[in-house]
């Protein structure tokens, strides 16, 4: 019984020092290099698990490589993979490049790798150009007419620029802008909805693509919607703000006239009651007369008779008044 248990725990020992071998040695591995035409070692693919790189990755990139024709470094493939990179991307962007004519070096690719681009797609985007749809552009032609254009922009990877190029953004940031400078230099919206490609001459000669890891191809207006009359809108503004101006100025003369006013009322009335005071005053002032003989009788009675005819013309001034009415 006891030999069994320990023949059964021999085997299993064996089993586990089998796994743990082939583990770090990768027969198969390496079988499958041999017979590809890749030449490496048994114990290049040892030392590979202690630097941390797969041979798998390594291997199989090799392979590929092999087979495409494309001749690649086993010590760079394993340093790239270090540095954070892509082999598997990079090796097809390669091969990809090799087929089609273009010229891309192990690294440069590496390096737009490394910079965060897909340089596989890069490479696929410049043997078949992508079409990128701009967002609706609003601008104004100098009739005052606004004009909404979209167009669709074809470009091609540009390889030696992706590495520090500008990304899409910029490319559809410099195409809207130059849909709007040219709109806004015609003279009429009708000339722009005639001659839509005037707008495609126009921006392709600005040389948008300078400093963007693209190639500008075409650039074709596909749409252009009238929008709104910006010149008339813009004349109902100024119309009804020079309106707004001439009410509140109306309104501060008509407050000033009524503070006037207001102002010519309180000085008749001050005047009404100093001429009122001033009379309350004059029999007093005949009283003193007769005390001190400034006033006799005589000029008392003609100074009466005055009052009196006085009294009698304004009754009948305001008769005659009221007979014409």
């Amino acid at each position: 019984m006891l030999e069994s248990v320990g023949s059964f725990g021999l085997i299993i020992g064996v089993v586990v020092l089998l796994i743990i071998i082939l583990y770090y040695i990768p027969v198969g591995l390496w079988f499958s290099a041999l017979v590809s035409g890749v030449r490496i070692s048994l114990l290049q693919l040892f030392l590979m698990r202690f630097r941390k790189v797969p041979p798998g990755v390594i291997v199989r990139a090799l392979i590929e490589g092999t087979k495409a024709g494309v001749p690649l470094n086993r010590d760079a493939l394993g340093a790239h993979y270090l540095a954070g990179g892509h082999v598997a991307r990079v090796v097809h962007a390669l091969v990809s490049a090799s087929k089609a004519n273009i010229e891309l070096t192990f690294n440069m690719a590496t390096a737009i790798d490394l910079a965060g681009r897909d340089v596989f797609e890069a490479v696929q985007m410049s043997v078949n150009p992508k079409v990128i749809n701009t967002p609706p552009v609003t601008a104004v032609a100098k009739d005052g007419i606004q004009l909404v254009a979209k167009a669709r922009v074809t470009v091609r990877a540009s390889i030696k620029q992706l590495v520090g190029g500008a990304g899409e953004e910029t490319v559809l940031a410099r195409v809207g802008e130059g849909i709007v400078s040219s709109i806004g230099s015609s003279h009429s919206h009708k000339a722009v909805l005639e001659n839509p490609d005037f707008i495609s001459r126009t921006v392709l000669e600005k040389g948008l693509d300078a400093g963007t890891a693209f190639e500008i191809l075409s650039i074709d207006i596909a749409d252009i919607d009238i929008g709104k009359n910006i010149g008339a809108v813009l004349q109902m503004d100024q119309a009804e703000a020079d309106k707004n101006i001439a009410q509140a100025k109306a309104e501060e003369r008509r407050s000033m006239a009524i503070a006037l006013e207001q102002e010519m009322i309180a000085k008749a009335k001050d005047m009404t009651a100093k001429v009122i005071e001033a009379e309350a005053q004059v029999p007093l002032a005949i009283a003193e007369s007769f005390r001190s003989g400034n006033l006799g009788i005589m000029d008392y009675m003609k100074y009466k008779n005055i009052m009196a005819d006085t009294s009698m013309r304004d009754s009948i001034a305001g008769e005659e008044s009221k007979t014409k009415e």
